[in-house]
């Protein structure tokens, strides 16, 4: 059972073996004889003597109880900063983290058999299409994002780019410009829908093919994130990435106007406008994606390694503590968080979010 700093109860562990600790520390129990010192004592004595005493306070160091984070690039630094306070919160705990595209993490689990105490996605529509029911039995919506175009003061006709011209300046001769896989990531398939949306913010007919057409393959990386590096050695001019994500590497980006940017929950009729299809279930099926306010999923896999450890990461996240690190990041909080199957919720991640948010709809 997971406690709390504030319970004062530390966690259960496990004591190492003689030969876990050999592995661990090098330390060999087999002590080879020794000749008697000058005082009459032996020095087989004195190493057996400082083994024991090194086994009973290494036996002593209680082994740390882990939750597994599968999460999207996207909220790497924030997450970072949760994870600190949630393992302030309960010391005898380890948060391990681990950043994929959305995409990517659903399929560490369905794919690869990943036993994640925590899946949180940058598109909630990822945990629905591709791990429930069978993976996951729940869905909760807590946070959201908005499309932005980074650049650096290196990149080309950085001093001219604006929200209005932003389309025309990445046509231009030797401009460079990428986004991530869009089978992998969800910013990738949302610049892609960006793209069709400023095509008829802007009532630029053909805009779309002509951004695609510009673009090489090789500037399609795996998650937005990766973008970054080629951005700040000069290989890219510009990438699209999460608006969150530019103001979390203090750097300069376009804010581009809410037709076009996939933030705004009243321009939901003119976002479904952009449609485009992406990788299933299985290899050979299509999903097709289409223009939605951006929101962002956390679930607890069935086949956690932790399931206790993942509600009260989950439960953290949902806080107060933790919805300020979240807006702290860039990422507003969704309040109250919508949630997908709420029956199949666990009695504790329930409770808390009973206790946080009531019973009031749309929760």
């Amino acid at each position: 059972m997971l406690r709390s700093k504030a319970d004062r109860v530390n966690l259960e562990t496990g004591w190492p073996s003689v030969f876990e600790k050999e592995k661990l520390t090098g330390f060999h129990p087999i002590i080879p004889p020794f000749q008697t010192s000058k005082t009459g004592v032996s020095m087989k004595k004195i190493m057996i003597v400082l083994s024991l005493l090194l086994l009973f306070f290494s036996c002593g160091e209680k082994k740390k109880e882990q939750v597994l984070v599968l999460h999207a690039g996207s909220l790497a630094l924030p997450f970072k900063d949760m994870a600190a306070a949630f393992m302030a919160e309960y010391p005898g705990v380890q948060v391990l983290l681990e950043a994929h595209g959305s995409r990517t993490c659903a399929r560490q689990i369905t794919d690869l058999g990943r036993r994640a105490d925590v899946m949180a996605s940058a598109d909630s529509a990822v945990i629905k299409n591709l791990l429930m029911p069978e993976h996951a039995a729940f869905c909760i919506d807590f946070t959201t994002n908005e499309m932005a175009l980074m650049y650096s003061e290196k990149s080309l006709f950085a001093e001219e780019i604006n929200a209005r011209n932003w389309f025309e300046i990445l046509l231009r001769p030797g401009v460079e410009y990428g986004h991530s896989d869009p089978n992998a990531d969800p910013c990738g398939y949302r610049a892609l829908l960006t793209w069709q949306l400023a095509e008829k913010h802007y009532r630029s007919p053909g805009l779309f093919d002509k951004l695609k057409e510009k673009m090489p393959k090789k500037n399609i990386r795996p998650k937005e994130v990766d973008l970054i590096a080629l951005l700040e050695a000069g290989e890219l001019d510009y990438i699209f990435i999460y608006r969150s994500v530019a103001e979390q590497h203090k750097a300069a980006y376009v804010q581009l106007p809410d037709e076009v940017n996939l933030k705004s929950a009243a321009l939901a009729d003119f976002y479904r406008g952009a449609s485009l299809q992406v990788s299933g279930k299985k290899p050979g099926q299509w999903i097709e994606k289409r223009g939605a306010p951006m929101v962002y999923g956390i679930t607890l896999p069935k086949n956690a390694q932790n399931p206790a450890g993942g509600a009260a990461f989950i439960a953290f996240v949902l806080s107060k503590a933790g919805q300020e690190i979240m807006k702290k990041n860039g990422q507003p909080e969704i309040i109250p968080p919508t949630v997908d199957n709420k029956e199949n919720l666990p009695e504790m991640l329930k409770k808390k979010l009973d206790d946080a948010f009531g019973e009031s709809e749309p929760f």
